[in-house]
């Protein structure tokens, strides 16, 4: 057995320090046997429409590159662009044999339960890598779909942004318009070279029962940049997420963004830290978080472990409903003289003088509320497809209703 073997197998039990723990035998890993669909054609109308509500388009054109895995089985893989690389992850460390030593060397094997599993209990993922110098205009659209109920889909991606490339990948995971609950466990590794920029957006559209487990980490070279958006406006059953970007160079930039909706019966707990560990890095941490019954826990972290960096911090919440509930939790660390960080965080509800204001100008007070809501929420996102533009605006719209 292998050394990360031998860590996983050692930390299979090994719980995790936020959130419900799980038991992962209560979830499936046989899925449907999924043929590859060079075009599509397998999917009915009503999982088109579903996907739709993730940002999946279900096409090639207008992007510079495809993945849609479904359960544990890759239906469709194609790189559209030259200076792209896309393929499931197995294949990738048949091609690339310097693969295999950058596995695991940002998110440890033993991290919990959930990293021990998706080692031993493999699933595929995707392997995305942009070339030397190679600026894509299109994003690659990347998609993970629970089509079983109850099943358990671990994942690794791996994401290698070369010196000077650029990169925006725009990643859709959802289920099955009926399936109702399972399990998704994704650990990502994203590799960042000097020069490099990789815009990162994810949308979720789970199910009500669904449990979710990203485990995310991200490595900044100097004058390297990273951008990342989550998007969650759908109702799920828990979600834990805490990404650490380590901004490696000087001159090395994160920006982490999240909008989240916790409806009743959601436990949220989401957040995110940068370690900056060079001169002259910088970065910031953004959560707009909003509850209609459900729990959210924001968390933020900066680390500024040398002088001359700079970092903000920002978690803002709204209380919709009576029994929703907001942690707000940041937290600044400062190992050096000379580092320049900063945070504000404020929880609250909508003023009810607001309201009457919009009224008094020809609005209803549902209209009224959403227009505050999306103007809390502001999902201003380049590239995203106009179809999830418009479903992100109606979930927007619908949190209001009746509130």
């Amino acid at each position: 057995m292998s050394e990360v073997k031998a860590k996983a197998q050692e930390s299979l039990t090994k719980r995790a320090p936020l959130g419900p723990d799980l038991n992962l035998e209560d979830f499936v890993r046989e899925g449907g046997e999924w043929s590859y669909d060079p075009d599509y054609s397998q999917f009915t109308p009503e999982e088109r429409g579903h996907l739709l509500r993730a940002g999946i388009e279900l096409t090639d054109a207008e992007h510079a590159g495809t993945f849609l895995q479904a359960d544990a089985a890759v239906v469709h893989c194609q790189a559209n662009r030259p200076g792209v690389e896309l393929m499931p992850l197995t294949r990738a460390l048949e091609h690339h044999h310097w693969l295999k030593d950058l596995l695991w060397t940002l998110v440890p094997v033993d991290a919990d339960k959930y990293t021990a599993y998706a080692e031993l209990s493999p699933g595929n993922g995707y392997f995305i890598r942009a070339l030397p110098g190679v600026k894509l205009t299109e994003p690659v659209e990347a998609c993970l779909y629970l089509r079983t109920d109850r099943f358990a889909q671990p994942v690794h991606n791996v994401v290698i942004v070369e010196p000077g490339a650029r990169l925006h990948i725009i990643t859709g995971c959802t289920t099955h318009p009926r399936v109702r609950s399972g399990l998704h466990v994704g650990v990502s590794e994203f590799f960042v070279r000097e020069g490099g920029h990789l815009t990162f957006t994810m949308v979720h559209n789970w199910a009500e029962e669904v449990h979710v487990r990203p485990r995310t980490a991200v490595r900044v070279e100097a004058g390297g940049t990273y951008v990342s958006h989550y998007i969650m406006l759908r109702p799920v059953k828990t979600v834990q997420t805490y990404p650490t970007v380590t901004l490696a160079g000087p001159e090395a930039v994160a920006s982490l963004n999240s909008v989240i909706i916790a409806h009743p019966g959601s436990e949220i707990d989401i957040g995110g830290r940068v370690l900056l560990t060079a001169p002259g890095t910088r970065a910031e941490v953004i959560a707009r978080t909003l509850t209609t019954g459900g729990v959210c826990i924001s968390r933020g972290h900066l680390v500024g472990e040398v002088p001359e960096v700079k970092a903000h911090l920002e978690c803002r919440g709204l209380i919709l409903a009576p029994r929703g509930v907001i942690y707000a939790i940041p937290e600044l660390e400062g190992r050096a003289a000379g580092v320049d960080m900063s945070h504000e965080a404020a929880v609250g509800r909508i003023a009810q003088e607001e309201v009457e204001y919009l009224m008094a100008r020809g609005l209803d007070e549902d209209q009224a509320v959403s227009t505050i809501v999306r103007g809390f929420l502001s999902v201003q996102i380049e590239g995203l497809p106009p179809a999830l533009v418009a479903e992100l605006e109606q979930a927007v719209q619908e949190s209001g209703k009746g509130l």
